[in-house]
This record gives structure tokens, C-alpha cells and sequence, in this order.
């Protein structure tokens, strides 16, 4: 009389193994194809430990590159707070002091790197204010956009160098055109194109930033950018929007 159930309860028990080997692969399968998204999933798997809230370095940092990390942590949110006003985004951040540390949890030759446009990894080269505030400002962009609605990667990009104030591909604050590289011709827009082009032209950035640059000045600065989301958010394509 009891057969079946315990057929019952050894066939489940069967899918229910199967399943967990399955996601145990799956996430076997994810940490060793894109350890930068495992990484930034869970820090402590890969070594890191919580400095403050939400920002993660290794374990045996000094005192002082505690400090560094914390400086230029707090420099960053500053300038994405000055720029943007209150931030609605709160990426992770992964903080790597040597280069092994920076290649565990999957960084390679970049200073720093958006993580799915929410979290934020910075190599040891890119342990200061510029390079952490240009790609959190990838992901608070990226946060203030409704779902599915993105810009060209050259905006994404130049807007990023204009909210971190990059010293390589701007010109000082105050001296009107902050031009160094006029664009000439078309900028990339895809992802694709856009790490085709910066690989192979160093002006890329600079060509970004001044068109960016150039349409903020023409459009009232922050609050145009603002107006900008809003029209993209309801569904105005890019070009009509930055009419």
C-alpha cells in the first residue's frame, strides 16, 4: 500500500538532486566564464571584505590605502552628487590594490569598469577620483533611464568624462569651450564600435567629451541633461531628443 509514495518521495528527491547539481553547475559556470559579475555578486568569494557600506577591498589593505580607498570613494560620490544632485543609483564598488586582486575577480588592462550598470570595479591604476566617478556615472545615467531606453556609447562615454572632469580630454573649467579634439565625423554609438574605435584612436574620448561638452553648454547644462531623460523615458528617440 505504501509503494507508491515512496516511489513518489525517491523520484522527487532524484529531481530535486538534479536540480541543485544543475544550478551548482550553472553557477560554477557564470563565476569562471564572467568572474567580474561573480565577483561583484560576492566579494567575500573572491577575498574582499566590506571597508564601509557597500564599498569592498582586499583583506590586508594598509592603513593608509584604507584611507586612499576611502578619499577617493567619498571624492567620487561628491562629483556624482555635484553634477546629478541626489543620486538614485548605489553601485557596489570592488577596490583592488595589486593587480593579482584585480585579475582574480576578472579586471583586465582598464583602469576601471561598469559592471552591468550596477556595480563598479576599480584596478589599482584607477584607485582615484576620476576614474571611479566616470564609471559611477555610467551606472547613475543608466540609472535614471527607464528600462529598455539607452543612449549612443559616445554620449554615455563623453558625458562620463564631463561628470569626473577629466584632465586628459578636457580643457580647464572656466575656459569656456572645453574642447581639446573637435569631433569630426561620426562617433560611435554601439558597444561594440565604441571599443573598436577608443582601442585604435586616443582622441576618442576627448571627441566624445567635447560633443557632450558643446550640448550641455548649448542646453542649460545639468537641467538639460534632466529634460533629456525625461523625454527619452516617455519614448523620444535620441536624435529628437537632443534637438
Amino acid at each position: 500500500m505504501h509503494a507508491p509514495r515512496k516511489r513518489s518521495r525517491k523520484w522527487w528527491a532524484r529531481l530535486v538532486a538534479a536540480l541543485a547539481a544543475l544550478l551548482v553547475a550553472a553557477v560554477a559556470g557564470v563565476a569562471l566564464a564572467y568572474p567580474s559579475v561573480a565577483a561583484t555578486t560576492c566579494p567575500g568569494c573572491y577575498g574582499l571584505t566590506e571597508l564601509e557600506p557597500g564599498v569592498y577591498a582586499e583583506k590586508d589593505v594598509s592603513d593608509a590605502q584604507r584611507e586612499q580607498i576611502r578619499r577617493t570613494v567619498a571624492s567620487a560620490r561628491d562629483r556624482i552628487g555635484s553634477f546629478y544632485g541626489t543620486p538614485l543609483s548605489s553601485p557596489r564598488l570592488l577596490v583592488c590594490v595589486t593587480d593579482a586582486c584585480y585579475s582574480r575577480i576578472g579586471g583586465k588592462k582598464e583602469r576601471g569598469i561598469a559592471i552591468l550598470n550596477r556595480s563598479v570595479m576599480l584596478s589599482p591604476r584607477g584607485l582615484d577620483a576620476v576614474i571611479a566617478s566616470h564609471e559611477m556615472s555610467h551606472v547613475e545615467l543608466h540609472a535614471r533611464l527607464s528600462s529598455g531606453v539607452d543612449v549612443p556609447q559616445w554620449f554615455d562615454e563623453g558625458l562620463a568624462v564631463v561628470v569626473s572632469d577629466d584632465p586628459r580630454y578636457l580643457a580647464p573649467a572656466g575656459s569656456g569651450d572645453r574642447c581639446t579634439t573637435p569631433p569630426a565625423g561620426p562617433l560611435p554609438v554601439t558597444l561594440g564600435e565604441w571599443l573598436a574605435a577608443a582601442s585604435k584612436d586616443v582622441t576618442t574620448y576627448a571627441r566624445s567629451a567635447c560633443q557632450v561638452n558643446r550640448w550641455l553648454r548649448a542646453h542649460g547644462g545639468r537641467q538639460g541633461l534632466m529634460s533629456l531623460i525625461d523625454r527619452l523615458n516617455t519614448g523620444a528617440s535620441f536624435a529628437s531628443a537632443t534637438r
